[in-house]
């Protein structure tokens, strides 16, 4: 039967309103209307069918075999306040998302609610396995973060220097690296690395970097070859590369010999009346090309020398302004101030921090990694 309203509640109607519920009776959600003290109007075929019952004229919570209305009533709700109330049901083992709406006349008073039910149990299932699967990748990061983390150094001591890093990554997994340790009694390698990109991919590349790196030859420049040559055995993307300092210091005579693979901030050894860029070229680990040189420079570190390793993550830290950290910024503290290696990398971020977001923490579009190495 179709009804229709008017100012006294409802009546039979004529064909237009008839075409009009059977698009409702079309419909595959369910839909029912109640009157303002719960009583069944219509319900459409869809949910006659599945509860085998049209039941006009019964409570609404009747059709569904209960004794009483449900504590959160929503119909109740929307006569009581003019406006949708929107709740989840279960009915019989089935999850429905059930929005209640007023009906008014035409002269705006509310005559009734129409229910509207879809079953969201299948998509319930789904946002389950979802949150399940999320939590199972989360876990997995936090592994994958801990390896990561386990495989940057810890303090490194020798009695002939003092080293200190930082190290943020902007997410969870980062793409810089640093590492320092001892080749020989005398030697000791260090380097400093950044990935392309950031996240699982890029904290793989670091991965593949510390595992693959050469130890124990005394030559920057070849250990870098060897390690290009690695990645082209690893079957890596093009879009995939690794950026490396790489300098091994003799600490007994203090010859440092460093290489380059295209790690595009320059290193800075300063001193007293010393300041020195470490510029040397290099091809990037990658497979860009076939036969990539490296090359070895040396120089003489004296006492109290330090060198100063670095990602571009801090000096193109923003602020608001968009203008970046920069590189006078990071010089001004990094030559002016004596303290211990980890007090000057600890000044110098918290530095770059109050610069580029003053007011709230800060949130990282790059990693930062810095590393301060002092001769004694």
């Amino acid at each position: 039967m179709a009804f229709s309203f008017g100012p006294n509640g409802f009546r039979e109607e004529n064909s237009d309103i008839k075409f009009i519920l059977e698009i409702i009776d079309g419909m595959y959600d369910w839909v029912r209307v109640l009157d303002k003290n719960s009583n069944i109007i219509f319900l459409n075929k869809a949910m006659a069918d599945a509860l085998n019952c049209y039941a006009p004229g019964k409570k609404c919570y009747e059709l569904l075999g209960r004794e009483a209305p449900c504590e959160n009533c929503i119909s109740r709700k929307a006569v009581f306040n003019g406006y949708p109330h929107e709740k989840e049901e279960i009915i019989n083992g089935r999850i429905f998302s059930v929005m209640s709406s007023p009906v008014r006349n035409q002269n705006g008073e509310i005559i009734a609610v129409v229910e509207v039910l879809r079953d969201v149990t299948q998509m319930k299932q789904m946002q389950q396995k979802i949150i399940e699967h999320n939590k199972n990748l989360q876990n997995n990061l936090e592994m994958a973060k801990k390896l990561q983390y386990s495989l940057l150094p810890d303090e490194f001591f020798d009695e002939r220097i003092n080293f200190s890093y930082f190290y943020e990554s902007c997410e969870m997994l980062g793409g810089d690296f640093i590492d320092i340790f001892a080749i020989d009694e005398d030697h000791i390698g260090v380097y400093i690395a950044d990935v392309s990109g950031h996240g699982v991919p890029a904290s793989m590349l670091t991965v593949f970097l510390f595992s693959s790196i050469n130890r124990e030859i005394l030559s920057p420049a070849s250990a870098l070859e060897g390690l290009y040559k690695k990645f082209n055995c690893s079957s890596l993307g093009n879009n995939m590369y690794i950026t490396v300092f790489y300098a091994i210091i003799n600490l007994k005579d203090r010859k440092m010999t460093y290489s380059n693979a295209g790690h595009n901030v320059c290193p800075i050894v300063f001193g007293n009346n010393r300041f020195e860029l470490l510029r040397v070229p290099g091809v990037p680990i990658s497979n860009w090309v076939n036969t990539p040189s490296y090359t070895d420079r040396s120089i003489i570190l004296n006492p109290k020398d330090r060198l100063f390793l670095y990602t571009d993550g801090l000096i193109e830290l923003k602020n608001s302004e968009g203008e970046q950290f920069g590189e006078e910024r990071l010089l001004n503290i990094l030559l002016n101030d004596t303290s211990r290696p980890d007090a000057v990398l600890s000044k110098i971020y918290k530095a770059a921090s109050k610069f580029a977001s003053p007011e709230k923490p800060l949130q990282l579009a790059d990693d930062i990694t810095m590393a301060l190495l002092e001769i004694k």
